[in-house]
């Protein structure tokens, strides 16, 4: 089955859990996509003592999961994250990839 989770949250709690489901899916050997839209593409950069997204996303990248975000958000954020796209360390995407993982799809969760 083809997961994609949609990340377009900041807040450390949701996306900590979104890579939490991203990592149970690929545990039982499924195709997860995580996207990362709007405020989503922060994820690498938020710090958090009670969720440590760091070690899901590492997680999630160690056992294959394919991350990509979105090229266009990552532009709005360069001047007051200019290191933003080179620490998500992910494939760089568009409004038209996103569309093509929904279409192929089989369930589209977001967070």
């Amino acid at each position: 089955m083809k997961y994609v989770i949609v990340i377009y949250s900041n807040d450390p709690e949701n996306v900590w859990n979104a890579f939490r489901l991203a990592n149970m899916c690929l545990a039982h050997d499924e195709d997860v996509t995580v996207f990362l839209l709007g405020q989503g593409v922060e994820s690498s950069s938020i710090k958090s003592m009670k969720f440590d997204i760091e070690e899901q996303m590492q997680n999630f990248e160690d056992h294959g999961g394919k991350l990509i975000g979105c090229t266009v958000c990552c532009d709005i954020r360069k001047y007051i994250m200019p290191e933003l796209e080179h620490d998500l360390r992910c494939t760089m995407g568009s409004m038209m990839d996103l569309y093509g993982l929904i279409k192929e799809g089989d369930k589209i969760i977001t967070f």
